[in-house]
Order: structure tokens, then C-alpha cells, then sequence
């Protein structure tokens, strides 16, 4: 095989440059803007084909599959879908800050910006705004380039008015970079622009005056600080944060703004599925009230008027998109071509540049056109002033441009100008609008003269024109700027209403909750061979800490029990205890509640109902024992420092101590709160029977069988002593104590 002529690569080089090649297209011919006009090639040649189309403001508007045609057919031979959708980014008032294509028919909603119509449905023409894109393009500001196929050219970059590489922004993912422009505010760039113009020195800080943040199509809050922003636009990168807007209407929440590009549906679904989870039991209801006339009004009922509002929506800033992060990534292609990351400064000072080169190749194409219109004017005034010489010798020299030329010293353009001039212009009252042309033409060339040779006098210029396209296109911020609080996520137990529950427990294990306090227990109907064990009174918004046999407890919130209506559930579906542990004890209560946590062989401690909570399945363990050691009911304690603990052993023997000397514990064994005697050779060890905490001034019940027995006053303490004493014995006929109350004065 003959390889001559040939050029042969290595795989890898070849790869390598075609890759390289490829990266290099997408980065500056499709995926990033141009800092000069803010546009991608694909945005420019839209805009660019429907001002050749006549489609401007003032005309009517032109399906849009013939603008896409012309794109794809003449600039842009791409996907018709894709510049389609360009297209319609750029016609949406809730994508786009200031819209560049006004759009006639379904150009999609704020809730589903991709429900637009196809294009042979839907009309568009150019927005007054692209006027400032387009404005100077005829007028020598422009580079032109050849099209896809050397057919026709097209501006490499529009001569823009305003620098609307920040009024709209823009994105893009291009080959080993991306772009996350903000929009803002036009009044506001044009003031920090002019603030530039007469201030060259001015600092990032001088400018974020003017320019605190970026300006959204939405009505959304921007609640990023300032200072955070002030280093965002300093490094051209980082993050901010914008949250919906909110007013409670008749007890409702109403949201009327979402951040940017946040479909209100999918905010519906998000919290929706929190209240099928049952993890948002303080919203009753949801509905979707938006329209025409108010695109954003979401409303949510509350469960109840008590619901603290801020404290739900702080949930759902933190839990949904009502608040969002967004990226900022101010990357760009620059007047020197090159993709790069700039800062807010940088922008402003690099547009300016370019501002000032467009407005000087405007000003020099005008001097050029009034020049060659005074020159022109000029060979065409003499010739007036000899007229019958000229038409003398037109009428009979076989070559009347040369000998014009020789006779009135006339350049061939000037030769030229006069015989193409048409008989009925040879008029007396053409040489008065002769010299006033040319009047006319002298004082601006004059002032064009001017304008070039002085930088101060352009400069003026430039901020003129910059005054009247803000005060032509300028509106009001219309994100606001309000610093907020971090929105967090509540815990169910937060959002959980607070509602009067008792919680029953069976002896098999089986759990439920009812509603209210005046439930009794024990009438409810249990499984066969099941029956009533313990209950415990408290609140919806609580949490049910369970006491197995083990000393492990466990924590369920009380709102996700199931209904007292049917027989409940068992444990063992929610939580994990060791083999052969049954559940004995239920409590409720705040975590700062106090328990005493004891066993029946005279040792306990005290501990907070938040120290005892799990959210494990397996529990923690909480209070140790010994091996068929009893667990003795908690017992909750209300005043450490006036409350006494009452013990009553199996013996007879009864104990009052303070608890002040009882330990604070989070797990563990705990002191020794009273004596008691070990047994001998089949003599069972005494153990404590009854415990109560008994309140100050309060009398203390003893039931012995039928008998009763009140001990107050005097009589009471010579039953109190130190901790991990014996105590004192009842008298006779009360040692076999079967009941222990407490009578409150």
C-alpha cells in the first residue's frame, strides 16, 4: 500500500488536538457569553437574524419557526429544539430580567417553564430593550465575520448600549469549566458605571454601593449579608441565598414570591410529602390559588390558629425550595478573547473599554460618511457655480470626467458625483440646500472632531447615553435585600401540635395513644390473652420514653403512635430490646424533667427525662441491675430541694431522706439509698417494696392488709435519716406493708 502524501499521526497526538479542538468550540462559540454584549453565538444570532427579519418592537409579530429557520438556515446550523429554547429563555419575564424577544402565544409559566408551545404555534418579534443591542450595529461598530458557508456575514459582537453581560447574566457548562452569571439591576449598573466613568480609581468597595446584590425577575428575598456579597463580586465566585415571600391572610400562610426558577408545584409536592410522612402534622391543608393576574399564591393552613408561624416556615425554608442556594461563577469571555473568571470591578472597567472603543468606531464611521458627504458637496458647489462650463463640456468632450477633473481640479469620486446628477437638481434652490448641507455638516464634523480628540468629552458622551437608556429601560429592584436568620429543620417533636394524649401499654407489648386525659385504660379492648400493664398521661408534641426489665429505655414520639380506636401495634415492629426483656414502664414530660431511677435492691440515681431518650431501636442502657433485680416504678421529683424520698423495705423497715445527696447521673447504677440485710440459707434477701417522693408538710399513708397507718409532723421524722441508712421499723401489725400513699395537705 502506497502512503505517499499521506500525513500520518500518533492515535494519542491526534485524539488529543481533536479533543483539545472540540474544548476550545464549546467554550467560545457555544457554551459561555461574551462580556462585550452578554450574549452566547447562539442568543447573538437570534437576535441578530430577526432585526434582518424587520422584527422590532414597533412591528408585528412572525411565527417563530421562520426566526429559526433563518437562524439555523443562514448562522447557527444547529438542533432546531435547542435554538428553539434559546429562543424562549430569552421571551420569559421570569428567566429572563430584561426579556430581549416579546413573545405572542404559550411561551411556558413560572411553574413549568418547559411548557411552552412549539414554534409553529407561538409569534415573536424583538423587545424595545434589544434595541440596545442593535441600535449601532449599521454603524461601523461592529466585526463582521463569514457565516457556516462564506455566504453571508454576521457581527462577531453587537455594539451593546448597557452591559448586559450583568443586566441578564447567564449559564452554561462548557469543557472543564461552567459559567453562573446573577442578573441585576440596569439602574443600579448604570449608576455604578457612571460612578466609574468619574471616579477611574474607585474600588470594588465604591461600586457595591451602587450594586449590593444581584436582581431577579422574581420578587423572591435575597437574604445573603452584604459582606458576604462584597467578597463574592471580589473573587467572581461563591454563593447566595434567596427565600419565597410570605403574608399570613385570615390565619393562612400565603406565599406570593418564589426564588428564582422554582416551580410552585414542585413546592406543593415537597411539603405534601411531609404531611403523607406525617413529619408536618401543623399543616392542615395546601392549596394552589395562582393565576393570571397573580402567578405566585400558595397558600398553607396552619392545623390550628396556636401554630407558630415563623417557626413552621423556618422549617420549610430549611426543608423545601421556598429558600435556595444559588452558585455565582462570573466566568466569561473577555475582550481579549479568553474565558475568564472576573470580579465586579473587572467587568465594569473591561465594558467600559469596550463601551469607549464602540462609541469611538461610531463616531469615526460618522466622520468618514460627513467627510465624503462634504467633498462630495463641495464638487457638486462648483459645478453650480459654473454650470453652463460644465454642461458645455459634458455636451461636447467624448471624455467629460477627465476633462472636469483637469478644468475644476475635481478627484474622479467628485467627477463622478456630478454626472450621475440629475438634470431637475441643476435648480437655483438646489445650491441654497447645497450650502446649508454643507453648514450643517461642517459644525458636525467640528463636534466630531471634538468628541475624538478628547477623552473628557467622550467620556461625557458615554455617560449621556448610559443616563438616557436607564431612564428609558430602568426599573426598580425588585428582589429585595432583608438579612435573615438560618432557617433549621425541626425536629417532629417541634412540629408536632400539642394535644393532650395517655399512652397505654399492654403486657404483651402492644402500644397505642388516645386523645385527652379522661381516658381509662383499662376498659380498652386488648388482644385475646392481653390485658392492661401501664399508662402514661402527657402531650401530642412529646416524646414516650419506654423502662424495660433490663434498665434500657427507649424513646417514640407520641404523635406517630397509632389511634387507642383499634388495639395498637407492638413495640417490637419499632424498637429492638434484648431477648427475653419486657417492657414495664411508660413516661412522659419535658427533658428537663427530673426522674429517680431505682431498683428494688436500694440503689438509684437521678436522671433527666432527656438523658433517658434513644432514638436507637435498641435503646440505651440506662439503669444498671443485677440479674432478676425488680425495677421499681421512676419516680418523677418536682423539688430536689424540698421533696424527700420515702423508702419502705420488705422487712417493715421505712426510710425518709433528702434528696439532695441522691446523685445526678445520665446511666449507671447509682448510691445506695438504703440499707437492707441480705438473706440467709432460705431466707430471701429483703428488698425495697414501695418508694414515693414526698412533697413538704405532706403526710405519709401506710396500708398494712385492712389497717392504715398516718405518720405526720413530729411522728414522720423520727422516721428521716441519711441516705443508705437502716431507716426505722413500723410498729407491730404494719410491718406487712401492702400500700404506700402520700396525702397532701
Amino acid at each position: 500500500m502506497n502512503y505517499e502524501g499521506i500525513e500520518t499521526l500518533p492515535l494519542q497526538e491526534y485524539t488529543e488536538k481533536a479533543y483539545l479542538d472540540y474544548s476550545m468550540y464549546v467554550i467560545l462559540d457555544r457554551a459561555l457569553p461574551h462580556l462585550g454584549d452578554g450574549l452566547k453565538p447562539v442568543q447573538r444570532r437570534i437576535v441578530y437574524a430577526m432585526s434582518e427579519l424587520g422584527l422590532t418592537a414597533a412591528s408585528k409579530h412572525k411565527k417563530s419557526a421562520r426566526t429559526v429557520g433563518d437562524v439555523l438556515g443562514k448562522f447557527h446550523p444547529h438542533g432546531d429544539s435547542a435554538c428553539y429554547e434559546a429562543m424562549v429563555l430569552m421571551a420569559q419575564p421570569f428567566s429572563y430580567r430584561y426579556t430581549l424577544v416579546d413573545g405572542q402565544g404559550n411561551w411556558g409559566s413560572q411553574d413549568d417553564p418547559k411548557s411552552f408551545a412549539a414554534m409553529r404555534y407561538t409569534e415573536s418579534r424583538l423587545t424595545a430593550y434589544a434595541k440596545v443591542l442593535l441600535q449601532e450595529l449599521g454603524q461601523g461598530t461592529a466585526q463582521w465575520q463569514p457565516n457556516f458557508d462564506g455566504s453571508l456575514e454576521e457581527p462577531t459582537i453587537l455594539p451593546a448600549r448597557l452591559p448586559n453581560i450583568l443586566l441578564n447574566g447567564g449559564s452554561g457548562i462548557a469543557v472543564g469549566m461552567a459559567t453562573d452569571i446573577p442578573p441585576h439591576n440596569l439602574r443600579e449598573v448604570v449608576n455604578a458605571c457612571l460612578h466609574l466613568l468619574d471616579h477611574p480609581n474607585a474600588t470594588l468597595q465604591d461600586l457595591h454601593q451602587h450594586i449590593p446584590a444581584p436582581d431577579f425577575p422574581t420578587e423572591a428575598e435575597i437574604i445573603t449579608p452584604a459582606a458576604d456579597f462584597l467578597a463574592l463580586y471580589e473573587k467572581g465566585n461563591g454563593t447566595f441565598r434567596m427565600r419565597a415571600r410570605y403574608e399570613i391572610e385570615d390565619g393562612d400562610i400565603i406565599i406570593t414570591a418564589l426564588p428564582y426558577q422554582v416551580s410552585g408545584s414542585k413546592i406543593l409536592e415537597q411539603i405534601a410529602a411531609q404531611m403523607q410522612a406525617k413529619k408536618l402534622p401543623l399543616v392542615e391543608d395546601l392549596r394552589d390559588e395562582s393565576d393570571h393576574e397573580q402567578p405566585v399564591r400558595l397558600v398553607i393552613v396552619p392545623r390550628s390558629n396556636r401554630v407558630d408561624v415563623e417557626m413552621l416556615m423556618s422549617h420549610l425554608f430549611a426543608s423545601t425550595d421556598l429558600e435556595r442556594s444559588y452558585r455565582v461563577n462570573m466566568n466569561m469571555i473577555g475582550l481579549n478573547g479568553r474565558p475568564q473568571v472576573k470580579s465586579l470591578l473587572h467587568i465594569l472597567t473591561e465594558w467600559l473599554a469596550f463601551r469607549r472603543q464602540t462609541v469611538t468606531r461610531r463616531l469615526q464611521w460618522r466622520l468618514d460618511k460627513v467627510e465624503k458627504r462634504l467633498h462630495l458637496l463641495a464638487g457638486l458647489l462648483v459645478a453650480f457655480l459654473n454650470i453652463d462650463e460644465v454642461i458645455h463640456i459634458i455636451r461636447t468632450e467624448d471624455e467629460p470626467k477627465a476633462v472636469l477633473m483637469r478644468r475644476f481640479d475635481l478627484t474622479e469620486l467628485q467627477a463622478d458625483y456630478i454626472l450621475d446628477t440629475k438634470l431637475r437638481q441643476l435648480a437655483r434652490l438646489e445650491e441654497m440646500k447645497i450650502r446649508g448641507e454643507l453648514d450643517e455638516l461642517e459644525k458636525e464634523k467640528e463636534t466630531l472632531l471634538a468628541l475624538l480628540g478628547s477623552d473628557t468629552k467622550l467620556t461625557s458622551l458615554i455617560r449621556k447615553e448610559l443616563k438616557e437608556d436607564a431612564k428609558l429601560y430602568g426599573d426598580a429592584r425588585r428582589s429585595p435585600l432583608q438579612e435573615r436568620a438560618a432557617a433549621q429543620v425541626l425536629d417532629e417533636t417541634a412540629l408536632a401540635p400539642s394535644e393532650p394524649v395517655t399512652v397505654v401499654v399492654s403486657k404483651m407489648g402492644w402500644i397505642r395513644s388516645a386523645k385527652g386525659h379522661d381516658i381509662d385504660p383499662a376498659s380498652l379492648s386488648y388482644k385475646q390473652g392481653d390485658e392492661f400493664l401501664t399508662s402514661v398521661r402527657g402531650r401530642s408534641s412529646q416524646q414516650v420514653v419506654l423502662l424495660d426489665s433490663t434498665g434500657r429505655t427507649y424513646a417514640l414520639p407520641a404523635n406517630a403512635l397509632p389511634s387507642a380506636r383499634g388495639q395498637g401495634e407492638p413495640l417490637t415492629g419499632k424498637l429492638a430490646p434484648p431477648a427475653g426483656a419486657k417492657f414495664q414502664y411508660a413516661l412522659m414530660g419535658k427533658d428537663s424533667d427530673q426522674y429517680l431511677l431505682h431498683s428494688a435492691e436500694g440503689y438509684g440515681f437521678l436522671c433527666t427525662f432527656g438523658e433517658m431518650q434513644s432514638r436507637v431501636k435498641a435503646g440505651k442502657v440506662t439503669l444498671t441491675v443485677g440479674e432478676g433485680v425488680a425495677i421499681l416504678q421512676p419516680l418523677l421529683v418536682t423539688n430536689v430541694a424540698t421533696d424527700s424520698l420515702v423508702l419502705v423495705s420488705s422487712s417493715g423497715y421505712v426510710l425518709v431522706t433528702g434528696l439532695q445527696d441522691v446523685p445526678q447521673l445520665s446511666k449507671g447504677k447509682g448510691n445506695k439509698l438504703i440499707s437492707l440485710k441480705k438473706g440467709g440459707l432460705g431466707i430471701a434477701d429483703e428488698t425495697v417494696q414501695f418508694a414515693a417522693i414526698l412533697p413538704a408538710n405532706a403526710a405519709l399513708l401506710i396500708r398494712a392488709g385492712k389497717q392504715f397507718k398516718t405518720i405526720k409532723g413530729a411522728e414522720l421524722e423520727e422516721y428521716r435519716s441519711e441516705r443508705a441508712k437502716r431507716g426505722k421499723l413500723l410498729p407491730k401489725g404494719y410491718q406487712n406493708v401492702t400500700g404506700l400513699e402520700i396525702s397532701v395537705n
